[in-house]
């Protein structure tokens, strides 16, 4: 009989009800070996759920209040959401385990996203940090129907957008063209969807007020692993907002990465002050 301490952990076991579609759980034999993986401590684990969009794979999701692991072979074991627990409930061990499988991490997730529709959640968790994406296309054919005018429809097409909310490893940064906009950017510039916002990935934050050393790290990894295509900085010309673009390309740098980039200063009235091409 396992001991109370190993009953309060959750060790990667499936979780039938959260398994969309039959295909991650019917991929043929499954090999275990002995890995890396995720374990949860249920007596530290508060469901807070800022674990859940940490994990790109879609391995976490939040059950009866506690964290848990959908399935063995979801979980990566790099341990991208141990730095999002606010109570230090999740750590890596090694144990037997089914292997990682990226093949079936897509087809989980892509049965997650089926139907496209706004509003589709990939992971469960914290409402302000629940990771979606919006179809623009549905939106832009909503705004028509209402009678709005282009420049009213809003370009947004995902779900957290605040640096320290936004999982390195979210899909909708995979191979994207990053915009990384102060705070205070989208309300001076008036046409900041269109012009700025429009068929790219959008981060933003204050480097005044947030954590400049975490902001360094987020980036590095983003830099490193979605093979982003360009940055775009969009920032005021007050002085404490000419933080954030040398806070991206330490990241780049960090990560080892050159990716073209490009600052954007915006005035006080709203005007364009400044624009340059970085690489």
């Amino acid at each position: 009989m396992l001991s109370q301490k190993m009953q309060n952990h959750s060790f990667c076991t499936p979780s039938i009800n959260h398994a969309h579609g039959a295909g991650i759980l019917n991929l043929g034999e499954i090999m275990n070996v002995k890995r890396k993986i995720v374990e949860i401590d249920e007596e530290l684990c508060d469901g807070c759920g800022n674990c859940v969009p940490a994990c790109a794979e879609g391995a976490l999701v939040i059950e009866n209040g506690k964290a848990r692991v959908v399935r063995d072979r979801l979980c990566d074991g790099l341990g991208a959401c141990l730095g999002d627990c606010p109570t230090g409930a999740l750590r890596i061990i090694e144990r037997e385990a089914e292997e990682f499988d990226e093949a079936a991490v897509e087809e989980y997730l892509a049965e997650k996203e089926k139907g496209g529709r706004d509003g589709d959640f990939i992971h469960t968790g914290c409402p302000s940090a629940q990771i979606q994406r919006f179809n623009t296309k549905h939106t832009e054919q909503r705004a028509e129907d209402m009678g709005m005018v282009s420049e009213s429809r809003s370009q947004l097409a995902h779900w957290p957008v605040q640096i320290m909310l936004v999982p390195a490893k979210a899909p909708f940064l995979k191979g994207a063209d990053l915009l990384v906009v102060a705070d205070c950017a989208p309300l001076a510039y008036a046409n900041f969807h269109q012009d700025f916002l429009k068929g790219k990935a959008v981060m933003m934050g204050c480097p005044k007020l947030d954590n400049v050393e975490a902001y360094i790290d987020k980036f590095a990894q983003i830099c490193q692993m979605a093979g982003l295509k360009s940055i775009t900085s969009v920032i005021m010309e007050v002085p404490c907002c000419s933080a954030l673009p040398m806070i991206v390309r330490k990241g780049m740098e960090k990560a080892g990465k050159k990716i073209p980039m490009e600052e954007v200063v915006i005035g006080t009235k709203g005007q364009i002050v400044e624009r340059k091409k970085i690489h």
